[in-house]
């Protein structure tokens, strides 16, 4: 049997905006899983719209497309395609289990939440020829999963080939995630055994790994064991965790320990109110400040999420914001315009008050303004997000920034990552284009290199990776 797993590109990748190279930065990771458990004797394809172009001259017996908000339009219109041609179609994904109703017309299958259960029944019921209109998922568990079909991804288009999840969803509930709809109707955070984990890390090749999960300290015990397991690797590694974690217990000791050099957390806004808001309860009452001069101590650089557009901002929010991630010395920034996303809670409040603007979905992108905004005006909210990017990145707060570490080898990887992420397009699109993305991990391993917790710190920026 044929079959054929697509990643549509997102909008935003196809504007006139789009930075190749954060679209190219990782796999199309939950299409892998899926594609292990297919039979031996399957032909998989897997395909990626953000690195290479669609192939839709061949039309397999089954095409699975994984759907996010603003591909959705992209994926309705490729799931049309191969219907028409005489595919057997299945959609799946955030935007799927938020919209059931909207995927359904472009699908003979739809699957809502996680796919690692309903996906072998529908294989299982398309065998034997009584594949049903709707697959939901059941049971909740990573015991047991098969092998990631690494095979099947072309490692040499992604700047972080080496990406890996070892856990599913969040503990925690914000108002605004996305994720949270997903998981609904059953376990919203769940882990790998620590000895699978281990044993899939254990496969990738290099030393630097990407952990996509939503929150990789959550399960304090699990965290635990595969920190333990992970010591005598010589991995470096980066991930996501909440401030709350960061300040309980010596769980983020362990992570550096193990090889952890970069976090993504998420400190969402400043104001006390946007955080009871948004039912942020993880933040709320916790010391910023602590837990990333705790992060510093470690030596371990900081992407910190930003959202513009709660009901507490004002006209100064951005400002603010941006004073404070230097002043803290983030290393980088990610900034949103808050979006209500479907099968969210904020979505149908907003719903509910009369405050969504449309549904044309290409447009949640975070980027741009989909509700009536209260406080700050549309084109406000707008030109500060646009502004708050510009600011942050410029090189004078690059500089500034990097200069808030004691340590002189953690001021020049500041500097050095910063910079490089964000001041240097031409050359990424020089090496996506030639296909070196991959030439680039070395480079990458040796900025994520140990920093020692000394001011005697001496050390050049290319040093061998401790």
């Amino acid at each position: 049997m044929k079959i054929k797993m697509i990643l549509p590109a997102l909008m935003e990748a196809k504007s006139p905006l789009w930075r190749p190279i954060k679209y190219s930065l990782f796999p199309p990771l939950g299409l892998a899983t899926l594609a292990a458990y297919c039979g031996a004797d399957d032909e998989v394809e897997l395909q990626d719209e953000h690195v290479e172009e669609i192939n839709t001259n061949n039309i397999p017996d089954i095409v699975v497309i994984q759907v996010y908000i603003t591909n959705a339009f992209r994926a309705y219109k490729l799931a049309d395609y191969y219907r028409k041609s005489g595919a057997f179609v299945c959609l799946g994904g955030l935007h799927v289990t938020s919209l059931p109703e909207e995927a359904m017309q472009h699908a003979d299958t739809i699957f809502i939440g996680p796919g690692e259960e309903c996906w072998p029944r529908f294989l299982q019921d398309f065998r034997s020829g009584h594949a049903q209109k709707m697959y939901i998922s059941n049971e909740r568990t990573l015991v047991n999963i098969p092998p990631v079909r690494r095979d099947l991804i072309k490692r040499h288009l992604y700047l972080v080939p080496n990406s890996i999840v070892v856990t599913r969803g969040c503990p925690h509930h914000c108002d605004f995630c996305y994720k949270d709809a997903f998981f609904e109707g059953g376990k919203s955070f769940y882990t790998q055994q620590v000895d699978d984990a281990l044993a899939e890390i254990d496969r990738l090749p290099g030393r630097h790994l990407y952990f996509l999960d939503d929150h990789l300290l959550g399960n304090a015990r699990f965290a635990s064991g595969l920190f333990e397991g992970m010591k005598g690797m010589n991995r470096v590694f980066q991930g996501a965790s909440t401030i709350d974690a960061i300040l309980r217990g010596n769980l983020i000791e362990e992570a550096a320990n193990a090889g952890l050099r970069s976090v993504f957390v998420g400190f969402e806004t400043l104001s006390n109110g946007n955080l009871l808001q948004s039912n942020k309860k993880q933040n709320i009452g916790k010391d910023y400040s602590a837990a990333i001069q705790r992060l510093h101590s470690l030596g371990i650089m900081i992407n910190g999420s930003f959202v513009f557009g709660l009901d507490d901002d004002d006209k100064d929010v951005f400002k603010r914001t941006v004073d404070w991630a230097v002043e803290h010395g983030l290393t980088t920034s990610t900034f949103h315009v808050l979006t209500p996303y479907p099968g969210t809670r904020l979505f149908k409040q907003m719903e509910k008050d009369g405050r969504i603007l449309h549904r044309n979905w290409d447009e949640y992108d975070t980027r741009k303004v989909v509700y009536k905004t209260v406080g700050l005006s549309a084109d406000e909210l707008k030109a500060g997000y646009d502004w708050s990017y510009k600011s942050f990145y410029s090189w004078k707060n690059i500089y500034k920034a990097s200069m808030q570490h004691d340590v002189l080898k953690h001021k020049i990887k500041h500097f050095a990552y910063a910079g490089g992420w964000k001041k240097f397009e031409p050359m990424w699109n020089f090496i996506i284009k030639t296909q070196g993305l991959n030439k680039m991990l070395p480079l990458l391993e040796s900025i994520l290199s140990k920093v020692n917790n000394t001011k005697k710190d001496k050390d050049t920026i290319f040093p061998a990776i401790a």
